[in-house]
């Protein structure tokens, strides 16, 4: 059925008339299945982007899998749990409706516009089950094959019938036919904590009939609805299995039982490629730990069980789980642990990855951070603001039509971007940095543990402009009169913020996160730690202030624990709180801190609701409340620029360039990042590139 014909590390079966030898590079070889050949072994799987326009998968979403298609990946997927019926819906949309021929079309241009790119194209088609939201879109009560409870979609499930289950085999038939008349490569179906793998497991299955029981009994409902799906794709198209190896769960299917559903479908002739995933994800910590692993997880976590599954099947296996650089990918196609090394979220980073790599320019690949800032705004890149707006932002900067002379003040990630942008323009760019490195508060970010990684935001960005060339001068606190004196054309001002403490009464007693991250020296005793904004920064220096043997006291001014952050990582947070002991305050703002006779501190707080006061006492008490523009060059300019420091919203947001003004002064001026007002790196990465891509 499957004949893999270039063994990693071998020469390719078939190669195209080229001036150039064949590549040695084990990413770079041709996989053949069935009738299917994949350029090479690096490719993107399925996930819900939410980009889709009504369960559609229009402009925006084909433009983000093009992207990556012109990147030259040999394989993008597609549509993650897109509906095969009208009772697998979740909350807040996102899914493909795969339940409905209005699709067809969309498929066609879809399959139209990857192929002609040179990559091939799979949808991911499924049925929720018990993960199914009962009070969103059709309002219907979720079915799974027992009575159960997901912890994190919540809903309540019924016991499906053999009425239910002869409807969703035949559900999953038509899904499949509508991607055939669609033109795609292939379709995949999911197991784990869909339904197919509801039914695999103990965990979820506990049926007493011929679908409940023994192994061959639980995997009755999945081969039924594969054989469905394979008459209606007929023997040439890709059927792969996205398919849990284990569930690391007592109570659930160990690597043992996985290897005996595997050698199941195997043996039937239902699965071309297995798919391969870990663990649970029926909690935002499984999910979070086990099935989309992020920043607080090593690189590549399951490679060597997923390796171990490869031993035993004939088949294909893909696997992605924070495979994010380019020497762990080689090393899994190399020793024969994968056939195909799926770098999705490393994509969202950079999806030129493999036309890079292809040009001997691996060390220009963006990296992928871990940050999972891509599950909490949907495949936004905490650092490629492109990714995810494909239709009105770039991936590959275009060179201006006229050189320009652009003074960068500020060397934060929005200086970093904005100098890098300009100088790929083609513009002449000198950037100011007041410290003795460019980074900025990104620096001090990278100073606790499991942040560390956030480094490759600025290393990557001082690189590009070690290449491009551009002339970084730290140490420099620059003054309107070093402005000037290089004769700009166009000013950015990057300075980016100060700790916000001035409405605190007291606040001379306190310190900032700053001063936490910069110097564990001179503390000692118990710690309250105010966090105002619910972001990273507060949550991530009272970890940082316990693994250094502090005890801390966090007080939130909102009503959960790091609310501004992305879900996953709110969840190991919480665990890692746990862990540490930290104690946790909800719902109470600072209004004042005073020092007594005996030198201790008293924090005072007013609850939220109530009103009511509540004193702490503690011997270091911290602040973060973000922080206050640091924007005096800012406003020194205005006055000696062309547009007196404004920025045409409206051009801004529409991609051109900033309106023409009369005016005596030569140089334009903006500003960008925590210069404006306290926000994220993604914010100011995205201010800077928006501007600066058409100046």
């Amino acid at each position: 059925m499957v004949s893999i014909q270039s063994p990693p590390g071998s020469e390719p079966a078939v190669s195209s008339p080229s001036v150039s030898p064949p590549s040695k590079d084990p990413l770079l070889q041709p996989l053949q299945i069935k009738t299917l050949r994949l350029r090479n072994r690096i490719m993107s799987t399925s996930h819900a982007s939410f980009m889709d326009d009504g369960g559609l998968p229009l402009e925006r979403y084909q433009r983000y899998h093009e992207e990556k298609a012109k990147g030259g990946l040999a394989l993008t997927m597609f549509g993650g749990s897109s509906m095969v019926d009208v009772d697998s819906s979740w909350g807040g949309g996102g899914q493909l409706n795969l339940a409905t021929d209005e699709i067809i079309p969309h498929f066609q241009n879809f399959s139209r516009r990857i192929h002609a790119h040179g990559a091939a194209l799979m949808c991911q088609i499924s049925h929720l089950g018990r993960r199914a939201d009962a009070t969103t879109l059709n309002w219907l009560p979720a079915v799974a094959p027992s009575r159960s409870r997901e912890t994190q979609h919540r809903a309540f499930s019924r016991e499906m019938d053999e009425h239910d289950i002869r409807r969703i085999v035949k559900a999953y038939g038509a899904a499949a036919g509508r991607c055939r008349e669609g033109g795609l490569d292939g379709v995949e179906t999911l197991t784990g904590g869909h339904l197919i793998g509801q039914f695999f497991s103990p965990r979820t299955n506990f049926r007493t009939d011929r679908f409940g029981g023994s192994v061959e009994n639980r995997v009755r409902f999945g081969l039924m609805v594969h054989e469905e799906i394979r008459r209606r794709l007929g023997d040439g198209m890709i059927l792969s299995m996205r398919f849990i190896i284990d569930e690391a769960d007592k109570d659930g299917l160990s690597f043992e039982d996985c290897l005996e559903i595997a050698r199941i479908f195997e043996r039937e002739g239902l699965v071309d490629v297995f798919n391969c995933i870990f663990g649970r994800m029926d909690t935002v910590i499984a999910l979070a730990e086990q099935n989309m692993p992020g920043m607080s997880q090593p690189l590549a976590p399951f490679l060597s069980q997923v390796g171990a599954f490869r031993q035993h099947t004939r088949l294909p296996v893909f696997h992605a789980a924070r495979i994010t650089d380019i020497a762990t990918a080689r090393y899994a196609i190399r020793e024969g642990l994968l056939d195909m090394v799926a770098m999705t979220r490393a994509h969202m980073a950079d999806p030129q990855i493999v036309n890079k790599l292809m040009r001997g320019e691996e060390e220009r690949i963006r990296p992928c951070v871990g940050a999972s800032y891509c599950m909490h705004k949907k495949v936004n890149c905490i650092h490629n603001p492109a990714s995810g707006r494909e239709t009105i932002l770039p991936q590959i900067i275009e060179t201006a039509a006229k050189k320009r002379r652009v003074v960068v003040v500020g060397g934060g990630p929005a200086g970093l971007e904005a100098a890098r942008v300009c100088a790929e323009r083609g513009h002449d760019v000198v950037l100011f940095e007041a410290g003795s490195q460019p980074g900025g508060q990104l620096l001090l970010a990278c100073r606790v543990s499991s942040r560390r990684d956030l480094v490759g935001i600025i290393d990557w960005r001082v690189s590009e402009l070690e290449r491009l060339k551009v002339d970084v001068r730290c140490d420099t606190y620059a003054e309107t009169d070093d402005v000037l004196a290089e004769n700009p054309d166009v000013v950015i001002v990057a300075t980016g913020g100060l700790p916000d403490t001035d409405w605190l009464d007291g606040a001379e007693h306190c310190q900032s996160i700053w001063d936490v991250l910069s110097t564990m020296a001179g503390h000692s005793g118990d710690v309250i730690l105010y966090d105002g904004t619910g972001r990273h920064e507060g949550i991530s220096t009272a970890l940082h202030l316990a693994e250094h043997g502090r005890s801390v006291h966090l007080v939130t001014i909102d009503d959960s624990l790091a609310q501004e952050i992305e879900y996953s990582t709110r969840a190991v947070y919480r665990k890692q709180f746990k862990k540490r002991d930290i104690a946790v305050t909800l719902d109470h703002h600072l209004i004042k801190v005073s020092r007594d006779n005996s030198n201790s501190l008293t924090a005072t707080f007013r609850h939220e609701l109530t009103g009511d006061l509540l004193d702490m006492r503690a011997s270091q008490i911290v602040v973060e409340r973000g922080t206050t523009p640091l924007d005096e060059v800012f406003h020194d300019l205005k006055e000696k620029s062309s547009n007196q420091g404004v920025t045409d919203l409206d051009a801004l947001l529409a991609g051109v360039g900033q309106p023409l003004r009369e005016s005596e002064a030569k140089f334009e001026l903006h500003r960008i990042g925590d210069a404006v007002a306290s926000r994220n790196v993604h914010a100011a990465i995205y201010d800077a590139l928006r501007l600066c891509m058409v100046l």
